[in-house]
């Protein structure tokens, strides 16, 4: 038995000795990540500053339901610094509860250019396309700004975001964002993984490969990119919409631009299920659209692996390797939450409160895992089942709603 068990035990310290080196090999391409993040972004600094003619643009903005937050998120958008743009909202339903908020706000704002559609129910499976494409078919402007109802943007928002559009071998640009807790602890630890966890795979993904997928929150086309790759409804049978047309804008032949501006993303309060269930849904969203950088990204988490050096350790008699590559790891998620989060996102969180990176991390391995587990997923009231390609088959509506 005794045999068995320090067989076990060195069976586990070698393969957290493998998921120690690869997580250690993508902290230091984040970091690479980070430097050609913060390089591009001074570049950007200086088109913008050479460009100074900025063009009137529309803002789409699709919403559904009263969400934390939502009236000074709203209300970031009416307070740009920038000569001329209008805002189109889009809700499926007369009575939903965002327009009287958003009525409320325009009211205060009477300068802006505001409209708002109702558009029945989604045309499409899925429903942000059946909204941008209908707020596109109005939009007065040629550069489209699409963004969540769940973000929210400082004042010089779209003097960042709309002078690399002015180049027209760039299709589409999109933002990394960092997460604002709204309140609650598993709140905070979605809020902390999207400053983090979800920032390094950007800045690694534009390092390796360059842009070749957008980010919901906020994502800067003009018509005739989106008009060469179909419209809108191209992405209607896609889970990861914004994943797809910053894909397809690419294939197209233009240049898909990763922005300087960071914006905040708001996590509402929520309970440890309400947040699961979030996550594994984002996850499975990337394991069907990108099914072999999903599958890598069980190697990029370094927690798991430092748990698993210890138990390796304590069964192999080698405590004091084990304990090393525990704290190896510690450290590993502690320099990417400041070198990340704060150095990239300016996330204060990620700064001061480093210790609960680790923890997200597993978290986040964990997450990885139960992606694996069905095919199937919850959003808003409708029940899906994700298919190869990313694609989505409207199977019911959810009960629970």
């Amino acid at each position: 038995m005794g045999t068995w068990i320090h067989y076990a035990g060195f069976v586990f310290l070698a393969i957290a000795l493998v998921g120690i080196a690869s997580s250690t090999v993508f902290l230091v391409l984040a970091l690479i990540g980070a430097v050609r993040f913060h390089r591009e972004a001074r570049e950007q600094q200086r088109f913008a500053s050479e460009n100074r003619n900025l063009p009137p643009v529309s803002l789409l903005k699709p919403v559904h339901g009263a969400e934390a937050r939502l009236r000074e998120n709203i209300e970031s958008f009416f307070i740009q610094d920038y000569p001329n743009y209008e805002i189109i909202f889009a809700a499926d339903e007369e009575g939903d509860a965002a327009l009287d908020i958003i009525r409320e706000v325009a009211d205060r704002h009477p300068k802006i250019n505001c409209r708002i559609l109702v558009t029945g129910p989604p045309q499409y499976p899925n429903p942000p396309a059946s909204s941008f494409t209908r707020m596109a078919e109005v939009a007065s402007y040629d550069i489209l700004v699409t963004s969540d109802s769940d973000v929210e943007v400082a004042p010089n928002y779209l003097c960042e975001v709309v002078p690399p559009m002015l180049d027209p071998s760039v299709g589409m640009l999109t933002c990394v964002y960092r997460g604002k807790n709204a309140g609650g602890f598993w709140s905070g630890m979605d809020a902390i993984g999207m400053s983090i966890e979800m920032t390094a795979g950007v800045v690694t993904a534009n390092l390796l490969e360059g842009m070749k997928f957008g980010l919901g929150p906020t994502i800067v086309t003009r018509k005739d990119s989106v008009a060469k790759i179909g419209g809108y409804c191209v992405t209607a049978e896609y889970f990861s919409n914004d994943f797809v047309i910053g894909n397809f804008i690419e294939k197209a032949g233009y240049r898909v631009v990763l922005s300087r501006h960071v914006i905040d993303h708001v996590v509402p309060p929520m309970t440890f299920k309400k947040m699961w269930d979030r996550q594994v849904r984002w996850a499975k969203g990337t394991r069907w659209s990108r099914p072999k950088g999903h599958f890598g990204t069980g190697l990029i988490f370094a927690a798991p692996y430092g748990i698993l050096g210890l138990l390796g350790g304590a069964l192999a008699g080698h405590w004091i390797l084990g304990l090393c590559l525990f704290l190896t790891t510690l450290l590993n998620r502690v320099i990417e939450s400041w070198a990340i989060g704060w150095g990239v996102v300016r996330d204060p969180v990620a700064r001061n409160r480093a210790w609960l990176y680790p923890m997200r991390d597993l978290l986040g391995f964990a997450v990885w895992c139960a992606s694996y587990l069905s095919k199937r997923a919850v959003w808003r009231d409708k029940r899906y089942q994700l298919v190869k390609g990313g694609r989505i088959v409207l199977r019911e509506t959810s009960a629970s709603g």
